[in-house]
């Protein structure tokens, strides 16, 4: 455990932070429309990078033999970070589905309405993140083992914090940040898939859409493969403490609380593979093409197209013209 912890979270820390930055500057800086869907997976990156930059210190952390050098107030902040995190993704990727799911079934709506509601939507989510995390501050976090010498951060509850509170607390995040946005995202999906599966009629079309279906799915069992285990061992762990004052599931609860971390360095290849215009960015921006250049280029483009659809339409002009001579 003192060495998986952290090379799962050196990956997390490694892979995550340069793919959400530039996932970050691509969203603000490169793509041009700011749609609803960019402005959700834009917030999603924020959410992912302010995470990320506080790991080198569970790192540190579980490296040391999970003994906290950093004092109290660094580890609130590290706890409130994660767990902001954790719920924040969830929110942000809830609300991808449904907007996914409404682009479907309603392909022609008002897009500035759809972007005002996409930034209002955002600011309540990081409203709501903010202040359903204000209790992690509020409680002590660190806990010192004296028979082991060592300092714990969030592992175990001081004599402060009873567990009843923290069995509540968590209880309550786990429904309403969790477990009702998944019910939401997955019964938005269902109907997606449903959709898309009653609209197949062409074969062409066809493979496009079985390609959505299956990258939907995928984006789906990411989710809950991160973030099912991870709230479901935390309320165990905490209804354990508390009525038994032990933590017998304490092993696969911060195991569970680490891979659930995965998910912010798969995030940005979910946007790769999901969204077409994002693809186009990366490859723009590896090749150093500003976007003044990629306008020219997609001009130049529709040019070449047109002329060539004005020839073929002029060549054939000229041969009915002949054959009717």
């Amino acid at each position: 455990m003192r060495v998986f912890l952290p090379i799962i979270y050196i990956i997390v820390f490694v892979v995550g932070l340069p793919s959400n930055a530039i996932a970050l500057w691509i969203f603000i800086y490169r793509t041009k429309k700011k749609h609803p869907a960019v402005i959700y997976m834009a917030n999603l990156a924020l959410a992912d990078l302010l995470f990320i930059i506080w790991i080198p210190l569970k790192i540190s952390y579980h490296l040391n033999g999970n003994n906290w050098i950093y004092g109290e107030a660094m580890c609130k902040v590290l706890v409130g970070f994660f767990y902001g995190n954790m719920y924040c993704s969830i929110l942000f990727i809830t609300c991808l589905s449904v907007q996914r799911y409404w682009v479907i079934v309603n392909p022609i709506s008002h897009t500035r309405k759809k972007t005002k509601l996409a930034f209002m939507v955002s600011g309540a989510i990081w409203l709501i993140i903010i202040l359903s995390t204000i209790p992690l501050y509020l409680f002590d976090q660190t806990a010192s083992i004296t028979n082991l010498g060592i300092t714990t951060c969030h592992d175990v509850l001081p004599i402060s914090v009873l567990a009843e509170d923290m069995f509540r607390y968590f209880l309550s995040l786990a429904i309403g940040l969790f477990f009702f946005p998944a019910i939401l995202m997955t019964v938005a999906y269902v109907f997606m898939i449903k959709t898309l599966n009653n609209s197949i009629t062409d074969e062409a079309i066809g493979k496009k859409r079985r390609r959505a279906i299956m990258l939907i799915l995928t984006v789906l069992v990411m989710c809950l493969v991160c973030f099912l285990p991870s709230n479901i061992l935390l309320l165990v762990n905490y209804a354990t403490i508390r009525k038994t004052h032990e933590g017998n599931v304490y092993a696969f609860y911060i195991t569970a609380l680490c891979l659930s971390a995965l998910n912010s360095c798969i995030d940005p290849f979910v946007y790769y593979f999901v969204s077409k215009d994002f693809r186009e960015n990366v490859k723009n921006t590896f090749l150093c093409r500003s976007v003044r250049t990629v306008e020219r280029m997609q001009i130049s483009f529709s040019s070449m197209k047109y002329s060539r659809k004005s020839k073929t339409y002029t060549s054939t002009s000229s041969n009915t013209q002949t054959s009717n001579c």
